[in-house]
């Protein structure tokens, strides 16, 4: 019996690693079966986000106290005016859903763009300089990555105060050492080869090596970690707002809606779902897309 259950374990081990195996290569032969659904959800994040005004049945921050603690539709009470219902203050949860994901999208970008941008910088120089300039760029990277990331955020909004811009600038202060270290392994390896050798042979500057060579090859790389980054920004900036330090009220980020519902769970439980999924399916479909740009752009993993 058990030599059976053996066979039977070894026999659905093997058919799973097939299966892997044979969806892998289906993936890699037809590029078209790429992440349909998270790439989906991106772009009409991305679309809402841009167009919020035309999309948006109501303003995010009109008030009908007549309105209030309504369902969603589909549900007893609900109304076809407000389709995901309305909160305490009678504000539409649709509407201040798609205003929420532009202002996710907006932090997100410029963290990503501005944290890449400086964490990328220093990593090239890091790496290729290597010596003091290394050493001094690499522990500044390494005492940001020691800290608390939330504990951090909160402190530093609490003592300068709670805005857009300062969330921005708070959070890509804290992001930029995870390029510089990415890119920096890469420059290691970069700086060795013959490429760059044959640039300083013909007397090309430092700054041209790393701009005109060095960048480019790590390119793939950033993009990918740009794309892993997205979700991680998301969330911290959703965690700031939910517990008060973030974007200020009545802006409707996610993590001040998913706040707002907390003291109404069970009469109002869609007040803090509706957010929640829409940060949910947004930060996954991100995650999503990274690994498989990852796995694409991976000239090591060409062989799968």
């Amino acid at each position: 019996m058990a030599e059976t259950l053996t066979e039977q374990s070894e026999g659905a081990e093997s058919s799973a690693i097939l299966m892997i195996a044979t969806l892998k290569r289906l993936l890699w032969r037809r590029p078209s079966l790429i992440p349909t659904l998270p790439l989906f959800i991106i772009g009409i994040n991305l679309l809402i986000a841009i167009f919020a005004p035309l999309f948006s049945p109501h303003s995010p921050f009109d008030q009908e106290l007549m309105d209030s603690m309504l369902p969603p539709l589909g549900w007893e009470g609900g109304e076809a005016t407000y389709l995901l219902g309305t909160d305490f203050l009678g504000r539409d949860i649709l509407s201040r859903i798609i205003y929420g994901a532009r202002i996710s999208l907006i932090v997100a970008g410029s963290v990503i763009f501005v944290g890449a941008s400086v964490g990328s910088l220093a990593g090239i120089v890091a790496g290729y300089f290597g010596g003091f300039i290394d050493n001094l760029l690499m522990r500044i990277a390494d005492i940001v990555l020691g800290f608390p990331l939330i504990l951090v955020a909160i402190v530093l909004v609490v003592v300068i105060g709670g805005s857009t811009g300062n969330v921005i600038f708070i959070v890509t202060a804290l992001v930029w050492p995870r390029f510089a270290r990415v890119v920096r392994a890469e420059t290691l390896s970069l700086r060795e080869q013959d490429f760059v050798t044959l640039a300083k042979v013909a007397g090309m500057s430092s700054t041209r090596i790393m701009f005109r060579h060095i960048l480019p090859n790590v390119f793939s790389t950033l993009i990918v970690l740009c794309t892993l980054q997205v979700g991680q920004v998301i969330v911290l900036e959703s965690s700031l707002s939910f517990l008060g330090v973030g974007v200020p009220p009545p802006n409707p980020s996610w993590g001040i809606m998913v706040a707002d519902g907390r003291s109404n769970l069970m009469s109002g439980w869609w007040i803090s779902l509706t957010p929640g999924l829409a940060i949910l399916l947004l930060v996954v479909s991100f995650n999503i897309t990274g690994d498989w740009l990852r796995d694409r752009l991976d000239p090591r993993l060409q062989r799968f």
